[in-house]
């Protein structure tokens, strides 16, 4: 691409705003030199990276290249043998951990959302943790060589720490002395040329031996070495150097694990500058609020609400343009100031931009074309130097446009055949576009002159357009408006303006009949635009309406489906529950009815019980209807004891024995008796004056004992609920075998089960006493019990 077209449409600001949010040099370099790609299938991938990193911003944030720097030149140096210094080996430490702090963070967020071409490329990055762990080690965050990089170092430097301190304490105590304290010009201890010194004052010189290493600016102050310290300070010296030697040895170890990685670190230094780069994308496109567009290479391009990203968001009037369906070519006409060459760097700004693998600021399902090449001759380019008039400018590029556009060319021009006689400016602005036109490139055009409206009206595949313009405030709305030629307003501006009226008619009749019935052709057209613009708008809000409305039913719709299903599951589960209940007293009633059967010796058959079970086995629970619960029906009186009752819960009649307590009553059906809730009962008919022979025959039954009867129950293993119901059960088969005595195995265990079984035992009926096992019955892990 011409970097003369780059230029002219301002695409290097874009990339000074793109480089704001680089936080490499790296990332910044390649910034800088982004360049727009004519081949579709890079630049598609280009996008997808941003839009993966649009993503990751989305949902994370921007993951932080803190700490990487561009360490290339170090990595050379360490690769041909010299050694680092400790600036450099942090800076690669620092980078080493940056990358890998970028490689999890871009691994973790692929595990929650796909962005397979980021991770692609961090899972290249190298894992270099030990040669940062060795560099951490030996060096601090001040670049400072630390006492732990070896153990001949912290030696020298305990050895050093110490030689010092010797050499203060001297010193201290010869200069508190009052004989010499005379002789200081200030009572403290210095350094010059790393060598422990004090302040004398000039005229005591001879009284000191020694060496003088430096003096004040007045000459009254001598900083001397006194001799009694000139050893130690000798010593201390070959010290030192001995810790500066250590120091090339560790750094020289460092650098040497700097160079076996310095290939595999350069490849990591790439791929974290191009990752910085496409963040960078992202942020970008955040900033000025862009999507991305969809791109084809059939010279399509077609821009919604498409905004120049340079003008103000608050200024700015969005761009609604179509080229390369219907027509390949768009002549817009009308005035100046109407905003004409900012539609058409918009256009060539934003083709760029997709170009390059950014985001345009413009609403989704905008969709843009890859060119081979942009050109555009905009503005006044007339050269003083070159001896060119505005004319010639023009004409130069549009001649070097003519030589190398080629049908996958987008064409920008701005007043095109201007700076010479109309007549012939006219004439030369068709011939030009009609060549560029027969090529089948794609071109946007802006004119001044009004032939060529006629021209884009009949030829095929060229249309009119025009900058709207507010005739009532004398102002551009600067709207681009397809389809409608520009009008030239300036009777319209004239009138507004108070021009007289015989002044403007005058001028009407100056102008050709044709060209006034133009200008009310167009007029007319612009009238029925903004009818029809008015009414899709009418029909665009109601078709909003319509579609809100639709939501809120549908929503409505599947809350009612929600609700329903939540009550037809909670109408199976109570049934499920309901049928469960029933089978497992209908199996308790059957049981008591066969026992009690085989103890009278009644004629109930065993083929008729086994009947019932296969009935109740295949029986389902009928759809709930909706009926008023018995909770609401009040019964006529109290349930007494004699009263013919219906239990609900076993769909039988029976009569009730006797209250137990406030809410329970024994009832009686047949031979069988059943302790029920009063809830569950229904009243059908009052007791009768003497009692139903079925009582009686009740009465009648013996307690005679059945040698089959059990007298002891084992509940080891059961919980405490489990166990209950077996000790009841047990219980009245005890009772009704006329039983005495019964013993309970539970355990002796955490004594839960004990301590739940004799608490019922204790409010049961049926039960006299209880007590524990004695030693030859099992002690503290039997409960025995007396039946009444």
């Amino acid at each position: 691409m011409d970097d003369k077209i780059l230029h002219t449409l301002e695409y290097r600001k874009i990339l000074n705003k793109l480089m704001q949010y680089t936080q490499t040099p790296m990332g910044r370099l390649i910034a800088e030199g982004l360049k727009p790609s004519g081949d579709f299938e890079g630049v598609k991938l280009l996008l997808q990276a941003t839009d993966e990193a649009a993503n990751v911003d989305r949902l994370k944030g921007i993951p932080s290249f803190g700490g990487v720097t561009d360490i290339k030149p170090a990595l050379k140096r360490a690769l041909i043998g010299g050694m680092l210094g400790t600036v450099e080996l942090l800076s690669v430490g620092n980078t080493i951990g940056g990358a890998r702090r970028v490689k999890r963070f871009l691994a973790a967020m692929h595990d929650d959302e796909a962005i397979p071409m980021l991770f692609a490329q961090s899972d290249l990055l190298s894992e270099q943790k030990h040669v940062e762990d060795d560099i951490r080690q030996c060096i601090d965050e001040n670049a400072d060589v630390m006492d732990s990089a070896s153990p001949e170092l912290a030696s020298i430097r305990r050895e050093l720490r110490g030689g010092e301190t010797r050499i203060r304490e001297k010193l201290d105590s010869m200069i508190r002395s009052s004989s010499v304290s005379k002789m200081l010009q200030d009572q403290l201890v210095t350094i010059r040329s790393d060598r422990f010194v004090i302040p004398v004052k000039a005229e005591y010189r001879a009284h000191f031996g020694g060496i003088v290493h430096d003096q004040s600016g007045s000459g009254a102050t001598l900083f001397i070495e006194p001799e009694s310290i000139v050893a130690m300070n000798n010593k201390l010296r070959e010290t030192r150097l001995r810790e500066e030697r250590e120091i090339e040895i560790i750094l020289h170890r460092l650098t040497a694990l700097v160079g076996d990685i310095a290939e595999e670190m350069a490849y990591d230094i790439d791929i974290l500058g191009e990752l910085d780069f496409i963040f960078a994308k992202a942020r970008l496109a955040r900033d000025m609020k862009a999507t991305q567009p969809r791109m084809n290479d059939r010279g399509y391009l077609r821009l919604r609400k498409g905004r120049h990203p340079l003008i103000p968001a608050e200024q700015v009037v969005p761009l609604d343009v179509e080229l390369g369906n219907q027509y390949s070519s768009i002549i817009v006409t009308g005035p100046n100031t109407g905003g004409k060459t900012v539609t058409l760097k918009t256009i060539g700004l934003l083709s760029l931009m997709s170009m390059s693998g950014l985001f345009i600021p413009a609403e989704e399902g905008s969709q843009m074309c890859v060119f081979d090449a942009i050109y555009a001759d905009i503005g006044d380019e007339q050269s003083i130097e070159q001896s060119l008039s505005t004319f010639s400018s023009h004409m130069t590029n549009i001649i070097s446009i003519l030589k190398n556009m080629t049908p996958k060319s987008l064409i920008l021009l701005d007043e095109v055949g201007a700076g010479t006689d109309p007549a012939e400016g006219s004439a030369l602005a068709i011939a030009i576009l009609e060549h560029i036109h027969r090529t089948e490139c794609r071109m946007v055009a802006t004119t001044h002159y009004s032939e060529l409206k006629a021209y884009a009206y009949e030829r095929k595949g060229v249309i009119n357009a025009s900058m709207e313009f507010d005739v009532q405030s004398l102002s551009p709305t600067y709207r681009l408006l397809i389809g409608v030629p520009g009008r030239s307003n300036a009777f319209a501006i004239a009138e507004r303006l108070g021009l007289p009226n015989v002044i403007l008619e005058h001028a009407r009749g100056e102008v050709k009949e044709e060209d006034m019935r133009v200008e009310h052709m167009i007029a007319s057209l612009e009238e029925n635009r903004l009818s029809a613009e008015h009414e899709r708008e009418r029909a665009e809000g109601l078709r909003r309406e319509a579609e809100e409305f639709r939501k809120r039913q549908q929503q409505e719709l599947e809350k009612l489906e929600s609700q329903r299903d939540k009550r037809l599951e909670k109408a199976e589960n109570d049934a499920s529950n309901i049928l469960a209940k029933a089978r497992k007293e209908a199996e308790e009633i059957i049981s008591d009815l066969r026992r009690l059967a085989m103890e009278e010796g009644a004629s109930v058959k065993e083929h008729k019980l086994i009947e019932a079970r296969r009935r109740l086995d295949e029986a389902e629970p009928a759809p709930r209807k909706k009926t008023v619960t018995r909770s609401t029906v009040k019964a006529p009186r109290k349930i007494q004891p004699g009263d013919e009752v219906k239990v609900a819960n076993v769909n039988q009649k029976g009569y009730v024995v006797e209250l137990s307590g406030t809410k329970e009553a024994v009832v009686q059906f047949g031979i069988m008796k059943m302790k029920v809730n009063l809830s569950d009962l229904e009243f059908l008919a009052s007791a009768p004056d003497a009692p139903p022979p079925a009582l009686r025959r009740a009465t009648t039954v013996k307690r005679t004992r059945d040698e089959n009867i059990r007298t002891e129950l084992d509940l080891r293993g059961a919980n405490l609920e489990e166990a209950i119901m077996e000790t009841d059960r047990f219980i009245d088969e005890a009772f009704l075998g006329n039983l005495g005595q019964i013993s309970i195995i539970h355990g002796k265990g955490t004594g839960v089960l004990r301590t739940g079984i004799q608490e019922y035992l204790r409010k049961h009926k049926h039960i006299k006493s209880y007590r524990l096992g004695n030693y030859n019955e099992g002690g503290a892990g039997v409960t025995v019990a007396e039946l009444q």
